[in-house]
């Protein structure tokens, strides 16, 4: 776990020194500010766990600089160190947002006691939040089946999860990244800390800018107040980035800044700020390729591909498609308070020779859809209904990929009459990454247009 990091704010230097020199020998990291004004620079600047206030400065007392922090972040626990204490400053004190009234001299004993008990019970109710934010959704295992592929990931993924070094997860689209991510964090060092999760190829620059790094009021037009980024929602935690091949160019090189230095700056401030986080990437592309035909910054992909996990599609281990079926038809089946539905012969041998281009996600939907629409008892083949036109599967047992992948991109195309946005979301994938496959396998959407521009 990272450092535990203490803010000291005291004008006497001779202090400062000696509690500084105490902490750091007992782990912890120590700032320092000998004013209101520098106090409130530095904790919004280095974001203390807990902050340590002397009531008498230079430019005024600690009642007037708690709220101030408070302020800046409301859950960082404060407290005063006074060499005159009374009762009624000691509650004026907590009324301002102390947690903690000590007189000085204080022993610094006692003072590491108070800090460490302070800190574990800010993170524990940082847990809580955190397990609050979590979807009531339950989580699906990403290691469901016992083919050869998904243990050799499992294997992989266990020897790198209490890593604390950058991942970047690939993989086809709906083959279960984000679940991966998931697992990653909340089996890692960090699984007390926030998840979040942010896609990039859902936003443009100027509003992934802004969600992911913040704004100060005024920054643009509209920015009527200012915003926490989720780089700073994250801090201590994990920021999992999906589809991080969709990023904007222009946004990537401060991506790499907070990589490399832990820093960045909100849209329209002109002050860095620290940030701990882990990043989990995605993306369904070759970023390798990317970052040679320049789509993507080469310094930026070498160092979020620190460590690599491939998550492999759905049609290369069809052993696992049983129980990843039986899996959904099971938790379907809870959450409207039934018994599991089956599954025929039949039906299980066609989702075992479907191609699978919508990977889990597709499997997921078109069980859904079985059970929704099903008269009852287990699915037989009759009940599902594929992508495909003919709603046959094992036609296209003989054709390669590439044939399988612009057959189905084609009987979308035919399907929304050309336009390309609608058959994207149907596809699950951004516009961008279908106009991409279409250049590369040659597909003119113009012959699938009818009436539609």
């Amino acid at each position: 776990m990272t450092r535990t990091r203490i803010l000291l704010v005291d004008d006497e230097p001779g202090v400062r020194l000696g509690m500084r020199g105490y902490l750091s020998a007992h782990g912890f990291d120590v700032d320092e500010a000998q004013s209101i004004t520098e106090a409130q620079e530095v904790f919004r600047t280095h974001r203390p766990d807990v902050a340590v206030v002397d009531y008498r400065l230079t430019d005024g007392t600690a009642l007037e600089l708690l709220p101030r922090l408070k302020e800046i972040d409301a859950a960082v626990p404060l407290v005063v160190l006074t060499g005159h204490g009374s009762i009624e400053l000691a509650v004026q004190a907590v009324k301002e947002g102390a947690e903690q009234f000590l007189t000085k001299p204080v022993e610094l004993a006692v003072l590491k006691v108070v800090l460490e008990r302070l800190v574990a019970q800010r993170r524990e109710r940082l847990r809580l939040r955190a397990d609050q934010s979590r979807t009531a959704r339950t989580s699906v295992n990403p290691f469901l089946g016992g083919s050869a592929a998904i243990r050799s990931l499992r294997a992989e993924a266990e020897r790198i999860q209490h890593s604390d070094s950058p991942v970047l997860v690939t993989g086809e689209t709906g083959s279960g990244k984000s679940v991966l991510a998931r697992w990653l964090h909340e089996g890692g060092p960090r699984a007390d800390a926030p998840f979040v999760d942010l896609n990039c190829a859902a936003l443009s620059r100027d509003l992934l800018d802004s969600e992911l790094f913040g704004h100060e009021k005024g920054a643009f037009t509209g920015a009527v107040a200012a915003k926490q980024g989720l780089l700073e929602v994250a801090d201590r935690g994990t920021l999992f980035l999906d589809e991080i091949g969709d990023m904007d160019l222009t946004v990537q090189p401060k991506l790499l800044k907070v990589l490399e230095e832990k820093r960045f700056r909100r849209l329209g401030d002109v002050r860095d700020r620290r940030v701990d986080v882990r990043l989990i990437a995605a993306t369904h592309q070759d970023l390798n390729i990317a970052a040679r035909e320049k789509r993507f910054r080469g310094d930026l992909y070498f160092r979020v591909s620190t460590l690599i996990l491939h998550v492999p599609a759905l049609r290369e281990r069809p052993e696992d498609i049983p129980v990843l079926a039986q899996h959904f038809l099971a938790e379907m089946g809870g959450a409207r308070g039934r018994a599991s539905v089956g599954l025929q012969a039949d039906a299980e041998s066609a989702l075992m020779r479907y191609p699978w281009p919508g990977n889990i996600r597709e499997l997921r939907n078109v069980l859904e859809r079985a059970v929704l629409l099903s008269g009852g008892g287990p699915l037989s083949r009759g009940d599902l209904r594929f992508e495909s036109s003919t709603d046959e599967p094992s036609g296209d047992d003989n054709l390669t990929l590439e044939e399988l992948e612009r057959r189905h991109i084609e009987r979308v195309l035919r399907r929304e009459n050309g336009h390309v946005e609608r058959a994207a979301l149907r596809l699950g994938i951004p516009r961008s990454s279908l106009y991409e496959r279409l250049k590369r396998l040659g597909i003119n959407r113009s012959g699938f247009q009818k009436s539609d521009p």
